[in-house]
């Protein structure tokens, strides 16, 4: 099987690209974030047209994640249980289900904007319901992933310059501290870092030349239970979706398994 996390920063922008990539790849499982439409606008029949199921988690303009499998797509959990709520409601950034012989997770943990801002207290509520949400599975025989973009980069070598983001979301204690208790419940980060370059990072802004200076950060993580990482039989970053006219800022992170 091969699984995939991709934030697309607008599905309906990255259609074309997302359409050819699968079919380049011949991926089985895609989670994505950042879909940027409402339900009704998720190009369920583009892809269904092209061998693929569709469950999604989208309200708006905002956010939004989904799964799309070739493999099976059964009971679906849309959100996050327990999760908090933001501006009076509960934003769609969770949508789960068991594709094939595993049970992965899509999501788009909140930014946090500012360490002061009351988004960033949000965004550990939501690490503390997702661990609660995901004990259980992550202890589990079931091979078993939490795939998406976490919105931290778990070291100050999952940044260009740790001494530019000091003080900053992303790479705060506490931040790092609620992704090393995700883990605490059985999971591991199953892309092993370095790969084929020394930062394999799956973020660049799009300004400013990021991408072609290389000032990236590894945000967008697979985590997966003792059983999904011992199924493990490569991973990578796809950092040539980056490139080109119309490309998301994130690139595709990509497990392959033996299931």
């Amino acid at each position: 099987m091969r699984i995939a996390t991709w934030n697309v920063n607008s599905i309906t922008a990255r259609l074309p690209r997302l359409l050819a990539w699968l079919e380049k790849t011949g991926t089985d499982v895609l989670c994505v974030q950042e879909t940027k439409c409402a339900a009704e606008q998720f190009p369920a029949e583009a892809l269904r047209e092209v061998g693929y199921e569709s469950a999604v988690n989208a309200t708006g303009r905002w956010n939004g994640v989904a799964l799309i499998s070739r493999v099976g797509l059964d009971d679906v959990t849309t959100g996050l249980p327990g999760g908090p709520e933001y501006d009076g409601a509960q934003e769609p950034r969770a949508i789960s289900a068991t594709c094939g012989a595993a049970r992965v997770w899509s999501v788009y943990v909140p930014n946090g904007r500012e360490v002061d801002h009351d988004h960033y207290a949000y965004k550990l509520q939501w690490f503390d319901a997702l661990k609660a949400a995901v004990t259980d599975d992550a202890a589990g025989a079931r091979p078993f992933a939490v795939l998406g973009d976490y919105n931290v980069a778990p070291t100050d070598d999952d940044v260009w310059d740790p001494a530019l983001f000091e003080g900053a979301t992303h790479v705060t204690p506490a931040e790092r501290a609620a992704l090393a208790a995700l883990r605490d419940t059985g999971l591991t980060d199953v892309v092993p870092r370095p790969l084929k370059y020394d930062h394999p990072y799956t973020y660049w802004d799009y300004r400013q030349l990021a991408f072609p200076k290389n000032n990236g950060m590894r945000i967008d993580l697979v985590y997966g239970n003792e059983a999904f990482a011992k199924a493990v039989s490569d991973s990578y970053v796809d950092r040539e979706e980056r490139k080109g006219k119309g490309a998301s800022d994130h690139a595709p992170v990509v497990v392959d398994l033996d299931l």
